[in-house]
């Protein structure tokens, strides 16, 4: 986990002084490219890296090889955790990491650095193409108001065009795919509302209180299966030889799920789709290793198009070669 590593390599830096790629790289058992990422995003994050250029060059904490963590501004300390990314999320080794540096930190500091652990959560995978995270111009804005836990006032354009203005209470924002969502909480209960569709925000100066239960992994993820219960709504059971897993899992992406799997050469899978049909035609292709147990209609369906490809495609007459009707 990324998370791990950020504070990993920090801590590595305090206690050495001076690091370079290939030894973090050899340290957390990474590629150097992947380390170089990460210090990079320490540095453009604020948090006090930078590298020394060089013979004898290499990574290094601003004030000293023996910089003390709890020399961190609160604007570093915020920045840390934010690249570190949700607390909630992190497994447990992360969490004691986590902890170990929040100890280390002035009193002040604590609350905020945990707040903005807490404040956005990044999940690569987009809904449905493979476009990069672009940021929303309010995007700064609205995850400062997370962190100060502090309300706003904001001016909200609907997927239909509607623009209303609200009150929220910001919980924590998301980062899915190409998208930025706000979790919030509003006199109408709890929303997820697209970044990019603020027109406007202005904190009110009165306290966003948020529950002290309040996951934002946990939450995000209740979210994301009711939107794919909306996109996806067709699913689909059944098995697939071993051997073609990977193609299928390369078309379908997160549509695909291995259900169970006892080492044979035919693994359980569960699929989503948009429709009956559309779902269909993405499956007819492996229709040699692919056995579709159900639904019933998908079957159907399934045979249908095996009917029409055996009509427009079968075996050849004569000396020539069937050709579809057009």
């Amino acid at each position: 986990m990324r998370a791990d590593r950020l504070v990993a390599i920090l801590l590595l830096l305090q206690q050495r002084g001076q690091v370079t790629c290939a030894e973090v790289a050899e340290e957390l058992e990474v590629s150097e490219r992947t380390a170089r990422r990460d210090l990079d995003a320490l540095s453009v994050a604020g948090i006090p890296v930078y590298a020394v250029q060089g013979r004898g060059g290499g990574w290094r904490l601003a004030g000293g090889g023996r910089t003390d963590l709890s020399g961190l501004t609160a604007e570093e300390a915020r920045a840390l955790f934010q690249v570190a990314g949700p607390h909630a999320a992190a497994t447990a080794e992360v969490k004691a990491a986590l902890r170990k540096l929040v100890r280390a930190l002035p009193e002040p500091l604590r609350e905020r650095a945990l707040a903005a652990s807490d404040a956005v959560l990044v999940e690569p995978a987009p809904w449905g193409g493979g476009q990069e995270v672009a940021r929303p111009p309010l995007l700064d804005r609205v995850q400062q108001a997370v962190v100060d836990r502090e309300q706003l006032r904001a001016r909200y354009v609907d997927r239909t065009g509607v623009e209303t203005e609200r009150e929220l209470a910001p919980l924590g924002i998301v980062a899915k795919g190409r998208s930025w969502y706000l979790l919030a909480q509003t006199d109408k209960g709890r929303r997820t509302l697209r970044i990019d569709r603020l027109q406007a925000v202005e904190p009110t100066g009165e306290r966003a209180e948020r529950p002290a239960d309040f996951d934002l992994a946990a939450e995000w993820s209740a979210v994301r299966e009711r939107v794919d219960d909306l996109r996806t709504p067709v699913r689909a059971s059944g098995t697939i030889a071993r051997s073609h897993l990977p193609y299928l899992a390369a078309m379908l992406g997160t549509r695909l799920a291995v259900s169970a799997d006892d080492g044979g050469d035919r693994v359980h899978i569960e699929v989503r789709g948009h429709g009956t049909e559309s779902l269909a035609a993405e499956l007819a292709g492996f229709a040699e290793v692919l056995v579709v147990d159900e639904p019933d209609a998908l079957r159907a369906q399934l045979a249908r198009v095996g009917a029409a490809l055996t009509a427009a495609y079968g075996a050849p007459t004569g000396s020539g070669r069937s050709t579809p009707s057009r």
